[in-house]
């Protein structure tokens, strides 16, 4: 199995399906709920793991029912947690989230416990570092630690994955700590100040990313699919077209097919299209975490 290691966060999330998202100011009514888990380190990692990763989870909970909530149901997907440890210092990390008809999303997070994972957190979990094939990591935990993971598995020679974001207001200075960086169009944008409104836009974005240190950049383009740019030269994978409902986690499902596909050798248009598809599928259910697909979806539909 491939041996894929998240670290990042874990949360609960309260998603709500409205008619449309609101204004500045504004309420929207008759909208339904969904109390379910996210967090993108979770979210990735539960991606991982059904799609036929081997995986653990670095990452921090509050001490509180949500937290244990959040452990069980890791475990219970077959994800080690010996990594995710508990605070008493914060809550759980909670989310907030309006989703619209069109699928299309708004988002606002409590970090809480997620900030409190230390280096010290990261560093007691070198014997992880050295069994994973492929490092993932997001950047909903402090930062610090971040750069810390993306260190430890460089020296441990494991090729890693930098999901920037959210992106920190002063943006980032360890992007050459990253084998391959995962902006979407507005990080990309915001890392580089390329607005990326097409494909001749994200390339530009793309290489702008690799001239700030990162060895491959690979822009998640939505409904355009993702294009990347690397030693290799550039590459364009298209989307896959499914009918969507919650673009919620699409990000996070993409990352930790991705994180498979490398760690099974995978050529990077081969693991592209992967993760394409495995983002495909985690839009046509709501939440985030229910909607993390299973390597039998993906594999049946790559061919299309």
């Amino acid at each position: 199995m491939p041996r894929v290691l998240v670290v990042g966060s874990a949360n609960v999330d309260f998603t709500v399906a409205l008619p449309r998202l609101p204004g500045p100011g504004e309420t929207v009514t008759d909208g339904t709920l969904l109390v379910a888990r996210g967090g993108k380190g979770a979210n990735q990692a539960v991606a991982a793991r059904r799609l036929g990763g081997e995986v653990r989870l670095v990452g921090c909970v509050g001490d509180d029912a949500s937290g244990r909530e959040v452990r069980q149901a890791l475990a219970a997907e077959g994800i080690g947690v010996q990594g995710l440890v508990t605070t008493t210092t914060a809550a759980t990390g909670t989310a907030l989230i309006a989703v619209d008809p069109r699928g299309r999303n708004q988002i606002a997070v409590a970090p809480g416990a997620n900030r409190a994972l230390t280096v010290a957190d990261v560093e007691r979990c070198h014997a992880d570092f050295a069994w994973a094939e492929v490092v993932v990591c997001s950047l909903e935990v402090a930062l610090p630690a971040a750069a810390c993971a993306l260190r430890r598995a460089r020296e441990q020679g494991v090729r890693t994955i930098l999901n920037p974001a959210p992106l920190p207001d002063h943006g980032l200075d360890f992007l050459a700590l990253a084998d391959y960086v995962t902006p979407n169009e507005t990080e990309a944008a915001r890392l580089t100040g390329v607005a990326v409104a097409d494909l001749a836009d994200a390339a530009r974005a793309a290489a702008a990313v690799r001239a700030r240190g990162a060895g491959t950049a690979i822009l998640t383009l939505g409904e355009r699919g993702a294009l990347a740019d690397g030693p290799q030269g550039r590459l364009h994978a298209p989307a896959l077209e499914l009918a969507v409902v919650d673009t919620t986690g699409a990000g996070d499902a993409f990352n930790g097919a991705l994180a498979v596909a490398l760690a099974e050798r995978r050529s990077l248009a081969a693991a592209l299209r992967f993760a394409n598809v495995a983002a495909a599928l985690a839009c046509t259910r709501r939440g985030a975490q229910p909607a993390m697909p299973v390597r039998a979806d993906v594999d049946r539909l790559i061919g299309r």
